[in-house]
């Protein structure tokens, strides 16, 4: 089932910090916040969206260096301090015409619970909550942060025979 699915995905959307981070939040004493994105992540996010692909992220934290980020790498639908994830996710689907058996999302805690049931290929990284592995179509064994998010765009645009074209050369 799992790689049949593969087959049908057009989106991808992540929750953020736990997946597309390991979770760790850097404070400092001004109280400014710091996230650590892996490259290899960036590098398939990227990828995912010169090749045609609708590529999101719905977080409830609020974090503009993120958005820098995920914009800077062609994310342009990012969602943040969302408290109602269905919602957000509905909403985004709607505007954009997909429909949602279509749509990977990957979490790894509670928050994400609900989304992920409401998408068509829930999955996790491999340091997801037990709850969540649970639900998960697919765990991914590298865990948040440390390139889980290629692991399921690779493995997607792999069978669909889009991850060693044109694209995939250029930065």
């Amino acid at each position: 089932m799992f790689l049949s699915k593969l087959h049908e995905i057009t989106t991808f959307v992540f929750d953020v910090d736990g997946v597309l981070t390991d979770g760790s939040v850097f404070v400092t004493d001004s109280g400014d916040k710091f996230r650590q994105f892996n490259i290899k992540d960036g590098y398939a996010l990227q990828l995912a969206v010169k090749c045609g692909y609708k590529v999101a992220a719905i977080s409830g934290a609020v974090a503009e260096s993120t958005r820098i980020r995920l914009n800077d790498l062609g994310v342009k639908d990012v969602f943040m301090a969302s408290k109602d994830k269905v919602a957000t996710l509905k909403n985004y689907l709607e505007h954009m015409g997909i429909d949602a058996s279509t749509a990977v999302f990957m979490g790894d805690d509670i928050p994400d619970m609900k989304v992920m049931q409401y998408c068509g290929l829930p999955v996790c990284p491999a340091d997801a909550v037990e709850e969540i592995k649970a639900i998960s179509t697919y765990i991914s064994p590298i865990p948040g942060g440390k390139g889980c998010a290629r692991d399921i765009i690779e493995k997607v645009m792999k069978v669909q025979g889009k991850w060693l074209n044109a694209e995939a050369y250029s930065w």
